[in-house]
């Protein structure tokens, strides 16, 4: 690994330095056209001027060509086009005939003009700077916030997985050590509820009460394991997890739940397949409480290189405005689909109920 980095380094830097001369090229081309443009009004300007004659009064549409000069190229740029204006205008007014009655009052125009153009000049510098100094600190504002919603979600991935841990070692524990302990005591009551049947006692109908009792909480005891981590995801994955789901929703609530999976599916990793079950689960969860369903379809498959998660009930579908208590679901869902990178979407069917979809993009070695 370590021998790999030099190479790497030195292509990232190789494409920063093309960047750069490119956008260097790209502000020379434009600064070179921004003074050509700038040259060509002081013309335009100046020709109008000199056949329009000295009546009328042009210094004023000069201030296009130096507006556009501070604006564009630089305030150095801006005052040299001003006194090219300045020039021009004298030149066409004594071009065109002009008699002034002694040479104080030519310099004096030229200076009243020069004047004012300076203080335009002056004032688009100085709303130039504003404005580059309040872009910098959008663009600075810009990157903090940016690096703060990245700091918040590898910190909420992070939290999410940690939680998941806790979830999968409960539910090992529940499953490897309270339910062995259960069922040991369940064959230690069967036992003795044997010895008290062979001996005739009536305490052997408390002890089968008993087993049953603890038969029971075995049963609940897998069923709360296999809801904080389905043990398929170890095994069958993904798909036979989601079996699971259904099956278990079905014997539950008592109502249809039925699962589809394309053979095709691919692996996922443990972290994503997690999310996608999560999803799954929810979705399911508050189709069967908030839906009011007699069935809901939970389907795996693939369309265009992308693993498609699809809930799907009959139920009585979203309420039109959802208050922040009843959207804390669809939250949590819509948050666990970002982290692995999917698109997640919850509507209304128009025959009524709601599908849900998590969309998936994989890679072909998948």
């Amino acid at each position: 690994m370590d021998e790999q980095r030099p190479p790497l380094e030195g292509v990232a830097t190789e494409w920063t330095s093309e960047q750069t001369n490119r956008v260097g090229k790209a502000f020379r081309r434009s600064r070179g056209l921004s003074i050509f443009i700038a040259l060509l009004s002081v013309l335009a300007v100046g020709i109008a001027d000199y056949f329009s004659g000295y009546q009328i009064y042009w210094s004023i549409f000069y201030l296009l060509a130096i507006s556009f000069a501070a604006w564009n190229v630089g305030v150095l740029f801006a005052l040299l086009i001003s006194a090219l204006s300045v020039a021009s205008w004298l030149l066409g007014d004594w071009a065109a005939g002009v008699v002034y009655p002694n040479r104080f009052v030519p310099v004096w125009n030229a200076l009243i003009t020069l004047g004012s153009y300076l203080i335009v000049v002056w004032l688009l510098s100085r709303l130039k700077s504003f404005h580059q100094t309040l872009e910098d600190r959008i663009r600075q504002r810009t990157a903090a916030l940016r690096d703060e919603i990245a700091a918040r979600e590898q910190l909420e991935k992070e939290i999410t997985e940690v939680t998941e841990r806790e979830r999968r070692r409960i539910g090992h524990d529940l499953h490897d050590t309270l339910c062995q302990h259960l069922t040991a005591t369940s064959l230690s009551l069967q036992v003795l509820g044997s010895k008290l049947a062979d001996a005739s006692l009536p305490q052997a109908k408390d002890a089968d009460a008993s087993v049953e009792l603890i038969e029971e909480a075995i049963d609940l005891t897998r069923k709360l394991a296999k809801g904080l981590f389905p043990l398929e995801l170890e095994g069958e994955g993904l798909a036979g997890a989601l079996q699971e789901l259904c099956r278990s929703t079905a014997d539950r609530y008592h109502v249809q739940c039925q699962f589809s999976g394309d053979p095709q599916t691919p692996t996922l990793d443990s972290t994503t397949a997690t999310y996608l079950y999560r999803i799954a689960q929810e979705a399911v969860t508050n189709a069967v409480k908030h839906g009011h369903i007699s069935k809901v379809n939970v389907g795996l498959s693939r369309l265009d290189g992308d693993l498609i998660l699809s809930i799907s009930d009959d139920g009585i579908g979203l309420p039109a405005s959802i208050s922040a208590d009843q959207g804390l679901g669809l939250r949590i869902m819509a948050n666990r689909a970002g982290m692995t990178g999917a698109t997640f979407s919850a509507k209304n069917k128009s025959e009524g109920g709601v599908i849900v979809i998590c969309r998936l993009p994989v890679t072909s070695g998948n």
